[in-house]
């Protein structure tokens, strides 16, 4: 909870925040763009895509951190675009493109830092792991319909069928959040494979 204001410095400009409030947060509010592929207004702050990277400096000590997650600080000063932050988001989206080359979402922000959609090689599995499904689920739905699974470079996002079966036909607001097609083509599998009978059932 908010319980004063924060005078930080975006880009060579002052900004004044609510305590509490993330960098993304102040950021977005003065109108400064910064990049982001996990981030949404009714979500609780994830930092999954990295993509939101700025450096900050405070007390003369520079660091890079996830904007959508770091809170903001007194006298903070904050950059969101230099060489070595385009590098970085550069990086991750090549890694990104990997896994989801066709995504719109991706090859938008390929064409705005120059990355290169074979710098990595292809394991195309079709998600990024945003989690902006399960969390909008979670989170707003309250249905709990899809969870991730498994661990490190095996993790994926799945519908759970016995939930997904009830809840999902009739809802499906998860699909426009996702940066990639992987969701849409994840729950028609499901669908095929474990509730065939939504698909078909009359009233």
């Amino acid at each position: 909870m908010s319980t004063g204001k924060i005078t930080l410095t975006i880009d060579g400009r002052q900004v004044e925040a609510n305590e509490g409030t993330t960098i993304f947060e102040a950021a977005k509010e003065a109108g400064i763009y910064i990049p982001t592929l996990c981030n949404h207004e009714k979500l609780e702050p994830y930092g999954a895509c990295r993509i939101c990277t700025v450096e900050i400096n405070a007390g003369g000590r520079k660091n890079l951190v996830a904007s959508c997650v770091y809170p903001v600080e007194q006298s903070l000063v904050v950059t969101t675009r230099s060489e070595n932050i385009d590098e970085i988001r550069r990086t991750i989206v090549e890694m990104l493109m990997a896994h989801a080359p066709g995504a719109p979402a991706l090859q938008e922000l390929a064409r705005e830092y120059g990355a290169d959609e074979a710098a990595f090689e292809k394991e195309a599995s079709f998600c990024i792991l945003c989690g902006l499904c399960v969390r909008y689920c979670a989170e707003v739905k309250k249905k709990n319909a899809l969870a991730f699974g498994d661990q490190g470079p095996k993790r994926e996002i799945n519908f759970i069928p016995k939930i997904a079966a009830k809840e999902c036909w009739n809802c499906k607001e998860c699909f426009a959040l996702c940066p990639t097609s992987y969701l849409q083509a994840a729950f028609f599998l499901t669908e095929g494979l474990s509730f065939p009978q939504s698909s078909t059932s009359e009233g």
